[in-house]
């Protein structure tokens, strides 16, 4: 995923394995506090863009902000800024931008599960908001100015969630460059790479069962509970056997020392027999 220049808070970054997995964090929900200030349209929809027009503010109530916030809750279309990283002929929409073009763009449908008024003052709005994956706040914020009649554009952006992780969990740019070449104390900020799946159902194979999984073979498996993609888990006795001992992509997962994480399979009941076909695995053999 990416933030915008302005923008502070969560960003998850996969390494090496990890980023097999990361459309499944891609395609989770986010959450963010903002500030939108009213009366200023910017080229970009944020504090960094240049002033385009200037209106002055009406002295709102909390109900008529409230109605206006009430109009974008929920699942609505939304257009993308021009200042995004879509793609337009193999181009970030931000690049055309910059050139001074606008690229006509399709509404795309989003949800916004939760818009939250939290401060008002005579020309700032305080939001939080929880949303959809391909959610824009800046469109977001641009089009409750252009509701209100002032315009708006984003002054403070700040993502307190993506997917399952939070602030608390985050480490900062400045703490990660202090660090640099301590590799004990970097690996701590690591998190194994099953993290990014929690929603997704689990099964455990043996040694013989590893064995066909990691050479492409379909896996017949006793009678599952459900099926569809699931997390695959093997003895990491399995992999040391065929490897010797591995370490660095061995991080401890949710089942403990003696299981790997090996990715993602998908289970299927075919003539009374339940089988199990490899969709996105890792990749256990040491690099040189």
């Amino acid at each position: 995923g990416a933030l915008d220049p302005l923008a502070t808070g969560v960003l998850p970054i996969c390494f090496g394995e990890a980023t097999k997995f990361a459309k499944y964090l891609l395609e989770s929900s986010k959450a963010y506090y903002t500030t939108a200030q009213l009366g200023e349209i910017r080229e970009s929809g944020d504090s960094e863009g240049e002033l385009v027009e200037t209106r002055k503010v009406p002295d709102f109530s909390g109900a008529h902000i409230e109605q206006s916030l009430d109009k974008f809750r929920g699942d609505t279309m939304q257009v993308p800024t021009m200042w995004s990283a879509l793609k337009y002929q193999g181009r970030p929409l931000y690049k055309w931008a910059r050139e001074g073009v606008t690229v006509e763009r399709e509404p795309r449908p989003i949800t916004v599960s939760n818009l939250r008024l939290d401060a008002i003052t005579e020309d700032t709005l305080s939001l939080y908001v929880e949303c959809s994956k391909g959610t824009y706040i800046r469109s977001l914020v641009e089009d409750i100015g252009l509701d209100l009649g002032c315009g708006a554009h984003v002054s403070m952006l700040r993502r307190s969630i993506a997917g399952h992780f939070e602030l608390e969990q985050t480490v900062s740019l400045q703490t990660l460059v202090d660090l640099e070449g301590d590799f004990d104390a970097l690996s701590k900020f690591i998190q194994p790479i099953d993290i990014l799946l929690p929603n997704l159902p689990y099964i455990c194979i043996n040694n013989r069962q590893t064995r066909s999984l990691l050479h492409g073979q379909t896996v017949r498996i006793s009678p599952a509970e459900k099926s569809g993609f699931h997390r695959v888990y093997i003895p990491k006795q399995a992999i040391d056997e065929q490897l010797g001992p591995i370490a660095n992509i061995a991080k401890t997962c949710e089942l403990g020392d003696d299981w790997l994480f090996a990715g993602v399979v998908e289970l299927s009941e075919q003539s009374d027999q339940w089988e199990l076909q490899a969709k996105r695995l890792i990749n256990f053999t040491p690099v040189s």
